[in-house]
């Protein structure tokens, strides 16, 4: 196989070391750079692209892990990403899986099923640990019951999701207000309380969020 390019996300500087140590006794590798976060992972993206895989972390200040993956696979749909993480519960392995993430291996994995699961990845497989697997597994024979276990409640209002039913259609502030017998300074609080409520920063945000806890 030819030398595969990869970088690092994690904001444990150990956890870090170890990966780097477990694919040095491998010839095939070339580490790119590493990331203490997700943005800082996009941000060196920018400045180098060429890159197979991303070994990411999850849970990571400023940009996690699902957030990050999700963003790489908007802008570098070709690069392979493997969740390489502590962490193993229903709800992180389905949100990876929904961001886009190609494999998931816990860190205490051996070197040869690291390079085996990268080399695997880089192949067209998913690399996956027995305990994900059987998890992910799970996941797929019941998706109702995952999604009804991960719906919150937000507690808005029947305008504000009337809002939010507009805001998916793609309309406009006015547009919305005008339907909604709404002034457009009356539209942009409701809009600024779904914002607080759903805790995101964007109408693509809100949108996803709400579809995804079937607030409309």
């Amino acid at each position: 196989m030819n030398t595969i390019k990869y970088a690092l996300v994690d904001d444990n500087s150990f956890l870090t070391a170890a990966t780097k140590e477990k694919l040095s006794f491998f010839d095939a590798f070339d580490l790119r750079f590493t990331a203490v976060n997700g943005q800082d992972c996009i941000e060196k993206l920018a400045k180098d692209r060429y890159v197979d895989i991303i070994l990411m972390d999850i849970e990571m200040p400023i940009m996690n892990g699902v957030e990050a993956t999700r963003e790489v696979k908007s802008l570098y749909p070709h690069i392979k990403i493997i969740m390489l993480t502590v962490f193993d519960n229903d709800d992180l392995v389905f949100d990876a899986i929904q961001a886009g993430a190609d494999g998931y291996l816990l860190k205490d994995v051996q070197p040869e099923q690291l390079k085996n699961g990268v080399e695997s990845t880089m192949q067209g497989g998913a690399a996956m640990t027995p305990s994900i697997a059987l998890k992910t597994l799970r996941l797929l024979r019941s998706p109702i019951k995952v999604a009804e276990s991960q719906e919150e409640d937000f507690k808005l209002t029947d305008r504000e999701v009337d809002v939010l039913e507009q805001l998916a259609q793609g309309l406009s502030y006015t547009k919305i207000a005008d339907n909604l017998f709404l002034s457009p300074s009356t539209v942009r609080k409701h809009i600024e309380n779904i914002y607080k409520k759903l805790q995101v920063h964007s109408k693509l945000e809100a949108v996803e969020k709400a579809r995804k806890n079937r607030l409309i």
